[in-house]
């Protein structure tokens, strides 16, 4: 299928553009001043702009100084969870689905320094070692339609959470307290269901898949989930007793021999169809008990280039899942580091100039709103599609390339 881009269509996205940022700006402001600066944030985040910063937004969008948009971000007064709530909306309208998947993962904002809210000395997975950085926890929504981020945290050490005299200065509110990274996942999750946010699945890294905590919240609420998990993850042995996770692929040619092993596709990379091979086991997580009418399945996806590559995956779904389902919902997982890339390379996800809590909130909500809203404009182009053109009557007859879809 080939994009058929019109005059019109393009027009059409501008259009749409302003109708969204002025609807969400009136239920924001009510002054006319923040409502025109908060549409031309909006447009300049979505615009080819080489720094996202307030100074060079405003020559983009032809203010004569960073003021109106400093002032948006820092000192206006103005909800970011109303506007956090308005980015959920918009993204449902557009890609809601009963079968919708939750996405936990968290990503990091290198910065210079230490007086911006958050900042610590800490991992930061952009390098791979500890960074002066602030952490983010984000939730992205997908669905057959498109993916898009709905909810976000900003993790605060228990250093900065203790330091009274930092909070002040940053302005953290009174009531945030120290919550670890799967905490703040467990509280996203509380606000998506008291929303009414449809979804089928969580899915998550290992980071989160570990935490008994999370697992404990989503059994209790009957939430399933796929999400990576490490491979000494506590499970009962099949003689009683314990063993890691591990010690399940070392048993399996004993068990099943290697025609347990499937080829299976987990979904489409940017070089192609993602194909791996999956063993899914049969397991008891020592302490937790599934949900009523849920077991938990332990997958093991093997590299087809090097079976050394191997990485473990807890599934807790309805009884009689198909693998299938649960091998698509693991490769789901990386859409959230597509919209963190994108929100990064394209949209000045990091790179804001404030630190203090409001206006972290407000500057990576507006981000947020950009993302839904190239996602939304994606879902309907990908609705307007015309057939590729037919081969010529030489080539008619000849078989196709074969490829195997492994799904």
């Amino acid at each position: 299928m080939t994009l058929c881009l019109t005059y019109d269509l393009v027009v059409s996205w501008d259009t749409e553009l302003t109708a969204v940022t002025s609807r969400i700006a009136d239920r924001l402001f009510k002054r006319p001043e923040p409502k025109a600066t908060f549409g031309d944030l909006v447009r300049g985040l979505l615009a080819d702009v080489p720094r996202k910063n307030s100074w060079q937004l405003a020559d983009h969008v032809g203010h004569p100084t960073a003021n109106p948009i400093e002032w948006l971000l820092s000192r206006a007064k103005w909800d970011a969870d109303a506007l956090r709530d308005d980015v959920r909306a918009y993204v449902l309208e557009h890609l809601g689905s009963t079968d919708g998947v939750l996405i936990a993962d968290d990503t990091r904002a290198i910065k210079k320094g230490g007086r911006s809210v958050g900042v610590a000395r800490q991992y930061c997975g952009l390098t791979g070692q500890v960074e002066n950085c602030q952490v983010m926890p984000m939730l992205t929504y997908a669905s057959a339609t498109g993916h898009a981020f709905i909810n976000r945290r900003l993790y605060l050490s228990e250093d900065w959470a203790g330091d009274a005299e930092r909070r002040r200065v940053a302005g953290v509110p009174q009531q945030v307290a120290f919550a670890t990274k799967p905490q703040q996942v467990i509280d996203m999750l509380e606000e998506e269901r008291r929303a009414g946010t449809p979804f089928r699945y969580l899915a998550a890294d290992s980071g989160y898949g570990r935490d008994p905590g999370l697992r404990a919240y989503c059994h209790t609420h009957q939430i399933a989930y796929v999400m990576a998990v490490p491979m000494d993850l506590p499970l009962l042995a099949v003689r009683g007793g314990g063993e890691p996770a591990g010690h399940v692929l070392d048993r399996l040619p004993a068990h099943a021999g290697a025609s347990l092993w499937e080829r299976r596709s987990c979904g489409e990379g940017t070089k192609g169809t993602r194909a791996y091979d999956w063993a899914a086991v049969a397991v008891v997580s020592a302490g937790q008990l599934p949900a009523d009418g849920h077991t938990h399945t332990l997958l093991i996806r093997r590299s087809v280039s090097d079976p050394a590559d191997v990485e473990f995956f807890l599934a807790h779904a309805l009884a009689g899942t198909p693998l299938t389902e649960l091998i698509t919902v693991a490769g789901l997982r990386w859409k959230i580091e597509e919209n963190n890339e994108t929100g990064k390379d394209l949209l000045g996800l990091t790179e804001y100039q404030v630190r203090k809590w409001d206006g972290w909130h407000r500057h990576v909500t507006t981000a947020m709103l950009a993302l839904a809203f190239l996602a939304a404009s994606r879902a309907d182009l990908d609705g307007q599609t015309t057939p590729e053109p037919v081969p010529p009557a030489a080539d008619q007859g000849k078989d196709p390339q074969h490829r195997d879809s492994l799904s």
